[in-house]
């Protein structure tokens, strides 16, 4: 299993590993040193809570390490006239008549509340590919569906502006 990511979500996790281990790990392990020295860790809850950031902190370092190592690096590119990644895309909900502008991202930095779906939801696999004027089927489950109407695609880039998913 391989997680498809475009390089600029390599390169924000290669930053945010740097500065985890180089910047954010050793305060934490200060904050587990001071703790500690308060008395007793049976009943010392700044202890266990600044053991649990310390480990939590470790935890998102080898999370995106393995999300690098897994990565099968892929193209941002698309065709003018087809919806691909970062394209900012208009698209009509014929159930309720609503108009929506949204973006197509990798499952790394989607984000709901700003319109921006992952590529391997059934939104984005949905739409991927087709064209101004298209008609498409967004399949949840076989009793669960909807349609949408591709109404303006305004090609993007992967331009940085889409942060990292936390955890």
């Amino acid at each position: 299993m391989y997680n498809e990511l475009t390089a600029v979500d390599i390169k924000k996790m290669k930053d945010e590993i740097a500065y985890r281990a180089t910047e954010l790990r050793p305060k934490l392990s200060d904050d587990v040193k001071e703790a500690r020295s308060l008395g007793d860790l049976s009943e010392n809850a700044e202890y266990r809570s600044a053991r649990r950031a310390f480990g939590r902190n470790e935890s998102r370092i080898r999370f995106l390490q393995k999300m690098i190592r897994t990565a099968k690096v892929i193209s941002t590119e698309s065709a003018p006239d087809e919806v691909g990644l970062f394209d900012r895309v208009e698209v009509f909900y014929e159930d309720t008549g609503e108009t929506e502008e949204i973006r197509l991202s990798t499952t790394t930095r989607l984000d709901l509340n700003n319109s921006v779906y992952s590529k391997e939801s059934p939104f984005g696999k949905a739409i991927l590919g087709h064209k101004v004027g298209d008609k498409v089927l967004v399949k949840i489950t076989e009793d669960n569906f909807y349609y949408v109407t591709i109404k303006k695609i305004t090609k993007g880039e992967d331009d940085d502006s889409i942060p990292l998913n936390g955890y």
